[in-house]
C-alpha cells in the first residue's frame, strides 16, 4: 500500500489542538486517524518558540489509492545530543497493513538524512504489541523500561542510523518505503 505523509500547516494544528477537523481532509479520516488535541497543542508551542517546523510539525498519513487519511506520525521535539523521539497512531481500521511501519521507516529516514540524529527513540507501552512489532521489524533496539512523563509504562526502543558504506561497497537501502512525503501548496516554498 502505498501512502503520502502530508504535513499539517499551522493553521492546521490550530484546528486539531481545538479538537476539530481540518476542512481539506474533511470527508476522508478514518476513525481513530488524526492526532488527539494535545499532540498539536505541543507542536504548535515549540513552533511558537521558534524551533524547527521539520521537528516539531505533524503528518498526516493518507492513502494514495484513493485519499484516505488511516493515522499521522511526526517527531516529538528537536533532536536531544543526537537522539529524536517520535510518535505515530493508526486508525485501528488500518493496523496490520504496513502503514505504521511505512510511517516509521520515513521519520527514520528524514532524521538520519538530516544530519542533526543518529538514533531515532520510540517509547511504546509493552502491552501495545502491535507497536513493538513495527519497531522490532524495522530494527530498533529495545532497551530500558522506564516511567515516562505521563506516568505510563512504556519500553525505550532505539534506532541508530547506518553506517556509511566503504568507498566502493554498495549502499543496502533495502526496498525502501512506498512513501511521499508533501507540504500543502500555499506553503511550498520557491
Amino acid at each position: 500500500m502505498t501512502v503520502t505523509l502530508l504535513r499539517f500547516s499551522r493553521a492546521e494544528l490550530g484546528v486539531l489542538a481545538d479538537s476539530g477537523i481540518p476542512e481539506r481532509l474533511a470527508g476522508r479520516i478514518a476513525d481513530g486517524a488524526l492526532p488527539p488535541a494535545f499532540v498539536a497543542q505541543r507542536a504548535l508551542k515549540q513552533l511558537e518558540a521558534a524551533k524547527a517546523e521539520s521537528w516539531c510539525g505533524t503528518f498526516c498519513i493518507v492513502r494514495e489509492d484513493g485519499g484516505a487519511v488511516v493515522g499521522s506520525c511526526g517527531f516529538k521535539d528537536v533532536p536531544s545530543s543526537g537522539q529524536v523521539e517520535i510518535g505515530y497512531g493508526v486508525s485501528p481500521e488500518w493496523r496490520n497493513r504496513g502503514v505504521a511501519t511505512g510511517a516509521v521507516r520515513e521519520l527514520c529516514r528524514l532524521a538520519f538524512a538530516s544530519g542533526e540524529a543518529h538514533a531515532v527513540l520510540a517509547r511504546v507501552n509493552p502491552t501495545n504489541l502491535s507497536s513493538s512489532r513495527v519497531v522490532e521489524k524495522l530494527g530498533f533496539e529495545r532497551g530500558d523500561t522506564v516511567v515516562d512523563d505521563d506516568g505510563e509504562m512504556v519500553v525505550q526502543w532505539v534506532s541508530r542510523k547506518p553506517p556509511v558504506p566503504a568507498l566502493g561497497e554498495p549502499a543496502d537501502d533495502g526496498p525502501g518505503p512506498a512513501i511521499r512525503i508533501e507540504r500543502q501548496d500555499s506553503e511550498q516554498r520557491s
